[in-house]
Protein backbone atom coordinates (compact mmCIF):
# COMPACT_ATOMS: atom_id res chain seq x y z
CA UNK A 1 0.00 0.00 0.00
CA UNK A 2 1.58 3.41 -1.19
CA UNK A 3 1.86 6.03 2.27
CA UNK A 4 2.37 9.50 1.31
CA UNK A 5 4.22 11.83 3.80
CA UNK A 6 3.02 14.99 3.94
CA UNK A 7 5.12 17.99 5.94
CA UNK A 8 5.11 21.55 6.36
CA UNK A 9 8.50 23.01 7.49
CA UNK A 10 10.29 26.40 7.92
CA UNK A 11 13.17 27.14 5.29
CA UNK A 12 14.89 29.36 8.36
CA UNK A 13 14.34 26.92 11.49
CA UNK A 14 14.93 23.38 10.17
CA UNK A 15 14.70 23.50 6.10
CA UNK A 16 14.14 20.57 3.89
CA UNK A 17 12.74 17.53 5.97
CA UNK A 18 14.94 14.21 5.55
CA UNK A 19 13.52 11.40 4.32
CA UNK A 20 13.34 8.72 6.27
CA UNK A 21 12.60 6.22 3.39
CA UNK A 22 16.02 6.46 2.03
CA UNK A 23 13.76 7.27 -1.29
CA UNK A 24 15.86 10.47 -1.92
CA UNK A 25 12.95 12.72 -1.28
CA UNK A 26 9.64 13.59 -3.11
CA UNK A 27 8.19 16.88 -4.23
CA UNK A 28 9.57 20.38 -2.45
CA UNK A 29 6.78 22.96 -2.72
CA UNK A 30 8.50 26.55 -1.71
CA UNK A 31 5.28 28.73 -0.36
CA UNK A 32 7.46 31.78 -0.02
CA UNK A 33 6.06 33.64 -3.23
CA UNK A 34 2.53 33.72 -1.94
CA UNK A 35 1.26 36.15 0.70
CA UNK A 36 2.52 35.94 4.01
CA UNK A 37 -0.60 36.24 6.79
CA UNK A 38 2.35 36.11 9.59
CA UNK A 39 3.48 40.00 8.80
CA UNK A 40 0.18 41.16 10.24
CA UNK A 41 -0.23 41.24 13.88
CA UNK A 42 -3.24 39.68 14.01
CA UNK A 43 -2.19 36.37 12.84
CA UNK A 44 1.17 35.99 14.05
CA UNK A 45 -0.32 33.92 17.36
CA UNK A 46 -2.41 31.64 14.35
CA UNK A 47 -1.01 29.22 11.80
CA UNK A 48 -2.60 27.55 8.87
CA UNK A 49 -5.53 25.49 10.51
CA UNK A 50 -6.81 28.43 12.12
CA UNK A 51 -10.06 29.63 9.65
CA UNK A 52 -8.63 33.02 10.12
CA UNK A 53 -5.67 32.34 8.37
CA UNK A 54 -7.10 29.87 6.10
CA UNK A 55 -9.36 32.75 4.88
CA UNK A 56 -6.73 35.35 4.39
CA UNK A 57 -4.95 32.71 2.30
CA UNK A 58 -7.81 31.86 0.11
CA UNK A 59 -8.95 35.11 -0.73
CA UNK A 60 -5.74 35.30 -2.71
CA UNK A 61 -6.00 33.79 -6.71
CA UNK A 62 -1.91 33.02 -6.19
CA UNK A 63 -2.69 30.53 -3.62
CA UNK A 64 -5.78 29.41 -5.74
CA UNK A 65 -4.19 28.96 -8.43
CA UNK A 66 -1.08 26.94 -6.10
CA UNK A 67 -3.01 24.27 -5.36
CA UNK A 68 -4.65 23.97 -8.28
CA UNK A 69 -1.60 22.80 -9.82
CA UNK A 70 0.19 21.03 -7.36
CA UNK A 71 -2.37 18.69 -6.63
CA UNK A 72 -2.36 18.21 -10.50
CA UNK A 73 1.01 17.19 -10.10
CA UNK A 74 0.66 15.04 -7.16
CA UNK A 75 -2.72 13.29 -7.97
CA UNK A 76 -0.59 11.97 -11.30
CA UNK A 77 2.04 10.79 -8.77
CA UNK A 78 0.06 8.94 -6.55
CA UNK A 79 -1.70 7.13 -9.69
CA UNK A 80 1.56 6.59 -11.34
CA UNK A 81 3.12 5.53 -7.66
CA UNK A 82 -0.08 3.16 -7.30
CA UNK A 83 0.17 1.44 -11.02
CA UNK A 84 3.98 0.60 -9.94
CA UNK A 85 3.60 -0.60 -6.31
CA UNK A 86 6.10 2.20 -4.45
CA UNK A 87 5.10 1.91 -1.39
CA UNK A 88 6.37 6.02 -0.53
CA UNK A 89 5.93 9.30 -1.88
CA UNK A 90 7.01 12.35 0.30
CA UNK A 91 5.23 15.92 -0.28
CA UNK A 92 7.08 18.84 1.24
CA UNK A 93 6.22 22.45 1.86
CA UNK A 94 8.25 25.22 2.91
CA UNK A 95 7.80 28.78 3.87
CA UNK A 96 9.54 31.12 6.09
CA UNK A 97 8.66 30.22 9.14
CA UNK A 98 6.69 26.67 8.70
CA UNK A 99 3.23 28.44 10.39
CA UNK A 100 1.23 29.71 7.60
CA UNK A 101 1.66 28.99 4.38
CA UNK A 102 3.12 25.69 4.29
CA UNK A 103 0.47 24.15 7.29
CA UNK A 104 -2.13 25.63 5.15
CA UNK A 105 -0.82 23.96 2.15
CA UNK A 106 -0.10 20.61 3.52
CA UNK A 107 -3.61 20.81 5.32
CA UNK A 108 -5.21 21.26 2.17
CA UNK A 109 -3.29 18.52 0.43
CA UNK A 110 -4.02 16.34 3.35
CA UNK A 111 -7.85 16.65 2.91
CA UNK A 112 -7.23 16.74 -0.96
CA UNK A 113 -5.78 13.39 -1.16
CA UNK A 114 -7.90 11.81 1.76
CA UNK A 115 -11.27 12.14 -0.31
CA UNK A 116 -9.54 11.43 -3.55
CA UNK A 117 -7.48 8.64 -2.80
CA UNK A 118 -9.31 6.52 0.49
CA UNK A 119 -7.13 3.40 -0.41
CA UNK A 120 -3.90 5.23 0.47
CA UNK A 121 -1.97 6.06 3.38
CA UNK A 122 -1.67 9.55 4.13
CA UNK A 123 0.20 11.58 7.53
CA UNK A 124 0.51 14.68 8.08
CA UNK A 125 3.21 16.40 10.29
CA UNK A 126 4.10 20.31 10.81
CA UNK A 127 7.24 20.22 12.31
CA UNK A 128 7.11 24.38 13.30
CA UNK A 129 3.82 23.77 15.10
CA UNK A 130 2.32 21.96 17.83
Amino acid sequence: MLKVRIFSFSYIYNGIPADETKNGGGFVFDCRFIHNPGKYDEYKDFNGKDENVKEFLKKQQVMTEFMQNMYKIVDKAVENYKKRDFTDLMVSFGCTGGRHRSVYSAESLFAHLTEKFPDVKIEVSHLNII
